[in-house]
């Protein structure tokens, strides 16, 4: 029900008065929060000009007092006798105010849209759960989280453009893994358009945590670079960015016959050389070895050393009698850490070394967080003796890191305030790669 336009003239004049704004206001927050227009409704502390504007309403002179009551019930039969408005008083307010949304039933119509926003991705993760897929459960974690987290509502906050997110979200979901794509191609061809994965984007930040669960994943850590973690991540998802600039530098690694970055690295182990394997040869042309039902190395010790100084040596003193060797250069980036990942998956078991310095303790921490692998003469021990018998050893300088894997060393280090490179110690590193 409403009133015509003449009804709303003569409700102007007869509830219009700017001193009467308040009873509007106060009426229609009832009707807002679904209560009934009964009882009455009160002013506390009203002026003389608001007590004089309703008496003008009634014909009659309010309580003396400076709290003005008014009852709704002869309010209501006021605006009905009146003819301003037959439908009664909440039809006036309208009238007068505009449309009233009642906040209940809101807040459940929104919630109600929230819901349906999330149906194309739960009925993608719940088709992957009846078909086993790979990382089902892990996909499955990762959108009950979403949920929880409020992260789609930050990014988009309108539930009805939510959902059509979700739904290129579904899409992109449902094409990975990939099998080696560019990022930009991948996006142009299932996210609707080259850039719409690109860093900051809202779908790219959605898919990005859906990569990353899919790849059993966490996201960067303080001591690590977010762009070769978000490398990394598109890489476990079969997507490559910047796939040609990020490499891992090896010695000794197994080759196979039947991929072109095998037969690389069989030659490369052939004749004693290092060799650098892109993020593109590792996502498109996995070593054998690589595969999920291969162990060919397994129980195999793979040594890992910060700096190629070592990897230059080693290739010098062992050649092609070298083991397993990989250098991460310092700050492991996106085809290190996919690397390093294939190997204990293939069985292998990972040895680290690094600088004893503050910098080859954030590494440390890095790897010792994301992979399986024990120290290589990288604890309170080894630097102990390293530290007593490197003659061009430094003074350690910055702030102090605890080292995840030995309490010890950190507080070692701190008093004995030597830093040693991996260069001080490479003979003894060397020896272990003979025996």
């Amino acid at each position: 029900m409403s009133c015509s336009a003449a009804d709303v003239e003569r409700l102007g004049r007869l509830l219009g008065d700017p001193e009467l704004e308040w009873l509007l206001t106060r009426v229609r927050r009832r009707l807002e929060l679904g209560q009934p227009l009964a009882g009455s409704i009160t002013l506390a502390d009203a002026s003389d000009v608001q007590r004089r504007a309703v008496q003008r309403l009634f014909g009659r002179r309010p309580r003396a007092g400076r709290a003005l009551s008014v009852s709704l019930h002869a309010l209501e039969d006021l605006v009905r006798r009146s003819g301003a408005c037959p439908d009664g008083l909440a039809a006036a307010v309208v009238a007068l105010t505009g449309p009233v949304v009642v906040r209940a039933e809101a807040s459940a119509a929104e919630q109600m849209a929230w819901v349906r926003a999330f149906t194309p991705l739960e009925d993608l993760v719940g088709a992957r759960v009846e078909e086993g897929a790979d990382g089902h459960e892990e996909l499955a974690s990762w959108l009950a989280w979403l949920r929880r987290s409020g992260v789609v509502k930050r990014l988009e906050p309108d539930p009805a453009r939510a959902r059509t997110l979700l739904e290129r979200l579904a899409t992109v979901l449902a094409a990975l893994p990939a099998e080696g794509e560019p990022l930009g191609s991948f996006a142009a061809r299932v996210a609707g358009g080259a850039h719409a994965l690109d860093d900051g984007e809202p779908l790219s930040t959605l898919a990005l945590g859906a990569a990353r669960a899919l790849g059993g994943l966490q996201g960067p850590g303080p001591d690590e670079s977010p762009t070769e973690s978000r490398r990394e991540a598109w890489a476990a998802a079969g997507l490559l960015c910047d796939e040609l600039s990020s490499v891992v530098l090896t010695l000794g690694l197994p080759g196979d016959q039947q991929t072109g970055s095998g037969r690389i690295l069989q030659v490369a182990r052939e004749t004693g050389q290092p060799v650098w394997l892109t993020l593109r040869q590792l996502v498109r042309d996995p070593p054998g070895w690589a595969a999920a039902s291969a162990r060919s190395l397994s129980g195999q010790k793979v040594h890992i050393c910060e700096n190629p100084v070592i990897v230059a040596l080693a290739a010098d003193r062992l050649g092609g009698e070298c083991p397993p060797l990989v250098c991460t250069c310092g700050q492991p980036g996106a085809a290190t850490m996919l690397l390093l990942r294939t190997l204990v998956a293939a069985g292998a078991r990972l040895a680290h070394h690094g600088d004893f310095d503050w910098g080859g303790v954030r590494i440390g921490n890095v790897l010792h967080a994301r992979l399986a692998l024990v120290p290589w003469r990288f604890d309170t021990e080894a630097y102990i003796r390293a530290a007593d018998s490197a003659r061009s050893s430094q003074m350690l300088t910055g702030a102090p890191v605890p080292a995840s894997w030995d309490q010890r060393l950190s507080e070692t280090m701190s008093r004995v305030g030597r830093s040693v490179e991996e260069e001080l110690v490479l003979e003894e590193l060397l020896a272990d790669l003979v025996s």
